[in-house]
């Protein structure tokens, strides 16, 4: 993530963009729904959009035919469901591969489905399941948006491994290779990420605190705080 322009094998490629493209479509049903009935909520949607864009663009060398650097998926993730998430991630990663030359056209489908899909719905679960739990706001927003961050990360191995299985211990080899060199730099991303996330979303809580609690993203009682 970004797997860069014609990396993987034609078949993975098609492969991964057709396993993301029903996500992607019913994200884009999701989001009109969300809007029709609040339209007042296309300002936070701009807010996630561009904490995607802009977290997801400052990259760093990783393993080769790839890259590491935040995802931002998880703020969005956690206010519209990961849903949401598919198809403003997918624009995203569109638009970085045409205008900052970050992933590619041919890896679009496999890039989608690692940060737009995979990313966003374990944060969201894992946002769920904090709060179930009652673990504080802060924390849960933490722990959704790292972990959502590493997930990511280690789906883009697993993709990468499929493709370049190691030529002794296949799949499992390389996929620790892969995972391995990712965690270097990912981990302390993934941590980075949760605190920023956690700052922007105190803000939004600040001063969209009755907005926040009809999309039940913070509870009655907060709301009251």
């Amino acid at each position: 993530m970004h797997i860069m322009e014609g990396f993987l094998p034609v078949k993975h490629a098609i492969g991964w963009s057709v396993a993301s493209a029903p996500v992607v479509a019913y994200g884009l049903y999701s989001i009109n729904k969300k809007i029709k009935e609040n339209p007042e909520q296309r300002m936070l949607l701009g807010v996630a959009a561009a904490f995607t864009f802009v977290l997801s663009a400052l990259k760093m060398p990783s393993v080769t035919g790839s890259c590491s650097h935040p995802t931002g998926t998880g703020l969005g993730a956690v206010l519209f469901g990961p849903s949401a998430m598919a198809p403003i991630g997918a624009v995203v990663l569109l638009f970085q591969a045409l205008l900052l030359a970050h992933g590619g056209l041919t890896t679009l489908g496999a890039n989608t489905f690692s940060m737009a899909i995979v990313g966003p719905f374990a944060a969201a679960a894992i946002f769920r399941l904090a709060r179930t739990v009652r673990l504080p706001f802060g924390v849960a927003v933490f722990l959704a948006a790292s972990l959502g961050d590493l997930l990511t990360y280690v789906t883009t191995s697993c993709q990468l491994a499929l493709a370049f299985p190691d030529p002794v211990g296949g799949f499992a080899a390389s996929f620790a290779k892969f995972a391995g060199v990712f965690a270097v730099t990912q981990i302390p991303l993934a941590i980075s990420e949760g605190f920023l996330t956690v700052i922007v979303m105190n803000a939004l809580v600040r001063f969209n605190r009755e907005e926040l609690n009809s999309m039940n993203v913070v509870t009655g009682q907060e709301a009251q705080a």
